[in-house]
């Protein structure tokens, strides 16, 4: 459990936002959270293992925990522990929104599972949970304390917190805290591996409108990316071209909100930059070879002798204008006097200055 450290300040109002800030931002300015229904009422069952945690030996706990309440100094931890089928969804999910925030030209930041912490009136954790995974859309923007801590009504809120269920459902306990604490959208993914008696595989998207929850379809933080499409990009093994191609989408239409796109990525960049080298360079050598290829032609009609590859590579050959090659090839007695009315191309076009 980490050490908590004073807030810092939110940036400036005044700061220029784009089309696209965050609701968690905003939710995170107006929205004036509280502590939930009791830890009787949660609908905590067997699932949980319940264990005496007092309050002053908390920060120096560093075990996982689903719930930590002060009232009654009680701390949950599901029975089951997290394993391979449990993690890779919320893995996942970082690796989708890297994929994403590539072709946005802005980066993402997922935090995995940072402890989420509301204080009572003294600055004291009243109640401390954890998230499977917490996604950032504007790092630079949010004010989160250290990388594994986010102190809820002070600190920027994720725009997606992930919670993956596969032996237990959150909707019974947890969604409640989420929804008091004011998350602005909570996906709920049942793993197609999971073992949840009666669990109905699929991905649930919670978004909070006047303090409560509602289900929505699909993502308003990534726009136009659906439950069934998140679930499936969640759970496949190896990631489909369908799904590739909703990534790309999503990138494509968060950077035209931000007047951003892959140039502003350093990889993606790097990465064009690259293929457009190389692109261009397979067009030179297809034009050289072109024009390779007339020489020979016009040479052969003549019944003049040529090698199959003549002339390329010779000095000269690539920097000459066309016109210049063909009549050379067309007045040429040979190989040898190409080569010498290459020379003189070349010569000719260093003293005009034009080489």
């Amino acid at each position: 459990m980490p050490q908590l450290s004073s807030p810092q300040p939110r940036p400036s109002a005044r700061r220029r936002k784009s089309a696209a800030t965050d609701d968690a931002v905003a939710s995170s300015r107006r929205f004036r959270p509280t502590p939930g229904p009791s830890l009787a009422e949660l609908n905590f069952d067997r699932s949980y293992r319940r264990f005496h945690l007092p309050a002053d030996e908390l920060k120096d706990y560093d075990g996982r925990l689903e719930l930590w309440d002060r009232a009654t100094e009680t701390a949950l931890q599901v029975r089951e522990p997290p394993g391979p089928f449990h993690e890779l969804p919320s893995q996942r999910l970082a690796t989708l929104g890297e994929r994403i925030a590539q072709v946005r030209g802005r980066p993402f930041q997922c935090f995995g599972t940072m402890d989420l912490v509301l204080l009572d009136k003294d600055g004291n954790p009243d109640r401390v949970m954890q998230a499977d995974q917490s996604l950032y859309l504007h790092p630079n923007r949010a004010n989160v304390v250290g990388p594994s801590a986010m102190t809820v009504g002070e600190n920027h809120y994720p725009d997606v917190v992930l919670e993956v269920d596969c032996t237990t459902d959150i909707r019974r306990h947890k969604l409640k805290l989420y929804e008091a604490w004011g998350f602005p959208e909570l996906w709920v993914d049942v793993p197609d591996s999971s073992a949840r008696p009666g669990g109905v595989h699929g991905t649930t998207i919670h978004v909070l409108e006047d303090g409560a929850f509602k289900t929505v379809p699909a993502s308003r933080a990534l726009p136009g990316w659906s439950a069934e499409d998140i679930h499936r990009a969640l759970n496949e093994k190896q990631l489909s071209e369908a799904t590739v191609a909703v990534l790309e989408r999503i990138g494509a239409t968060l950077g035209a909100r931000e007047g951003t796109g892959p140039d502003d990525d350093p990889l993606q960049r790097s990465l064009r930059q690259q293929a457009r080298e190389a692109a261009r360079k397979e067009a030179y050598a297809s034009e050289l070879e072109r024009r390779a290829a007339m020489v020979r032609s016009l040479m052969l009609l003549r019944d003049l002798d040529v090698a199959a590859n003549f002339p390329l590579g010779e000095p000269g050959f690539a920097e000459a204008a066309v016109e210049d090659v063909a009549k050379a090839a067309t007045l040429c007695t040979d190989e040898a006097d190409f080569r010498v009315r290459l020379r003189r191309i070349r010569k000719s076009s260093t003293q005009d200055g034009t080489r």
